[in-house]
């Protein structure tokens, strides 16, 4: 399973993007589709997740202001990023967690690379 993400740039503040993640290959579902912030620690942090049956969570950070949504029969994913602050500026990753039935169960996670977000005041 490959991610590829686009849409990243650079907007002022109160300006917007949307992202997009495209999950290729075949054989597979997707299960949880989800957007990560690299931050400043070695963690990665959670922007806003998708489950394959819809159910959605955001970061504190993204209420009321991101949104997040998917296209099953395509497998991919969006992030509408609406009244971008300075403080959203970081690398965006995709992720999602995915599943094979065939030959054999195998279950993983699959990263796409990194967008750019910037926001300049």
């Amino acid at each position: 399973v490959q991610l590829q993400a686009s849409g990243g740039g650079s907007v002022q503040s109160g300006g917007s993007l949307r992202l997009s993640c495209t999950a290729s290959g075949s054989g597979f579902r997707i299960n949880t589709m989800a957007w990560h912030r690299q931050g400043s620690g070695n963690q990665r942090d959670l922007v806003a997740s998708i489950a394959r049956g819809g159910t959605i969570n955001y970061a504190d950070s993204a209420k009321g202001r991101f949104t997040i949504s998917r296209d099953t029969s395509k497998n991919t994913m969006y992030l509408q990023m609406n009244s971008l602050k300075p403080e959203d500026t970081d690398v965006y990753y995709c992720e999602a967690d995915y599943i094979f039935y065939q030959p054999e169960v195998v279950v993983g996670r699959a990263w796409g690379q990194g967008t750019q977000v910037t926001v300049s005041s």
